[in-house]
């Protein structure tokens, strides 16, 4: 075979591998990722309203909590009644004929008071029976300092902020703050950072607040 009919094979060959190295390259990127068959999309599930706590009828207002003041002072500004006593009684009665509810009647002598009655006084409250079933309970002979909301209007009342408006007392008749109370009220100038307060000094607090509004 002559030289120029190997040249005209070479030029030949040459011009088919650069054809097929062309299709090749075409092919990979047309090609589209591999995804598993019939895969779909996740959808986003539709949002369920949240169920509403059952409240109890004709409750007293709830804690205001307005921005820039402090617990104590929203607690001594929301509160009808501010005293302390101890348990004597407790009872539960209908708040009115022909309504399932009913409330629980929890009587205090009280012994020392800032708002709202007077020591010596026998104070007896209705609070919403469901407060006493989620365990807002309280015992005969026990000693505390409560501030209550001012009766709505079938004549429930209950502790102002729910837990934080009640306070164990010792046998000495000093205010006990608990991990909630302290942790709530670190930035009062007299309450902060103690656990165990005497009376006067819990009563200057109670002024101070009162004297704010």
């Amino acid at each position: 075979m002559t030289g120029s009919c190997w040249r005209l094979l070479a030029a030949l060959w040459l011009i088919f591998v650069a054809q097929t190295g062309l299709r090749g390259q075409d092919r990979g990127e047309d090609r589209t990722p591999f995804l598993p068959p019939k895969l779909e999309r996740l959808r986003a599930l539709p949002l369920r309203k949240p169920g509403r706590i059952p409240v109890s009828p004709n409750l007293p207002p709830q804690f205001p909590g307005v921005p820039g003041t402090t617990i104590f002072k929203q607690m001594v500004n929301a509160a009808g009644t501010i005293f302390s006593g101890r348990v004597t009684a407790i009872g539960r009665v209908p708040l009115s004929p022909g309504q399932a509810a009913s409330s629980t009647t929890i009587t205090f002598q009280v012994e020392r008071a800032m708002r709202g009655v007077s020591a010596g006084e026998t104070l007896t409250i209705h609070e919403w029976a469901g407060l006493w079933t989620s365990g807002e309970r309280y015992r005969i002979g026990e000693s505390v300092l409560l501030f209550l909301y001012p009766p709505g209007k079938s004549g429930l009342t209950s502790p102002v902020a729910g837990p934080m408006g009640r306070f164990a007392m010792d046998s000495q008749g000093r205010i006990l703050m608990n991990g909630q109370h302290s942790a709530s009220m670190v930035a009062d100038p007299i309450l902060g950072r103690r656990t165990v307060i005497p009376y006067a000094a819990f009563a200057l607090a109670v002024r101070r607040s009162s004297r704010e509004e």
